[in-house]
């Protein structure tokens, strides 16, 4: 998918977290555990076909947009109480999914551990100018003076949601189906 999955992974995550020291650590998490995976896939030590990986990036996005409106509607759970935990969990899942499309554009061979380390810093640069257009989004939306119903809140965490099932019913038939 591009990376797209993985921006609405991260968005849902800012939405939960509600921004500050808690989405610095959320999303470094995540940053964390998917360069374990990616290292162990590029390095030859984990194999996992691709189609099963991508279905579960896509339930994992489902996951934490019901999550948010878990939360929303007033439960207090794990995932909002330890968000950098889940972050890490689903992390492992689309760390694999970066390993297939990275072995796809092809590793340089000898300086592997290199490429690794600087895609890794730019996954997460590029986490942290998405996170800052993200709030900057929601800063400007909430002084726009159009007031807006109750239940706008809940268009984020649904469309989220809504994507994510749609991605999760293609790729699974994707691999379902000859």
């Amino acid at each position: 998918m591009k990376g797209v999955d993985h921006l609405l992974f991260v968005l849902a995550l800012i939405i939960l977290t509600r921004g500050g020291w808690f989405l610095v650590k959320t999303v470094t998490a995540f940053t964390v555990s998917h360069s374990l995976t990616l290292t162990a896939a590029s390095l030859g030590w984990v194999h996992v076909p691709p189609p099963p990986v991508e279905a579960t990036i896509a339930l994992s996005i489902m996951f934490v947009a019901a999550e948010i409106l878990r939360v929303r509607g007033g439960e207090q759970t794990v995932t909002a109480r330890t968000p950098w935990l889940v972050a890490f969990v689903f992390g492992l899942m689309h760390g694999l999914g970066f390993a297939g499309g990275l072995s796809e554009a092809g590793l340089p061979g000898s300086h592997i551990p290199v490429a690794l380390l600087f895609f890794s810093i730019g996954v997460e640069v590029g986490h942290f100018l998405f996170i800052g257009v993200v709030l900057a989004a929601i800063r400007g939306a909430r002084l726009a003076p159009i007031p807006m119903p109750n239940w706008a809140a809940l268009v984020p965490p649904y469309a989220i949601g809504g994507i994510a099932a749609f991605w999760f019913i293609e790729r699974t038939l994707s691999f379902v189906a000859p």
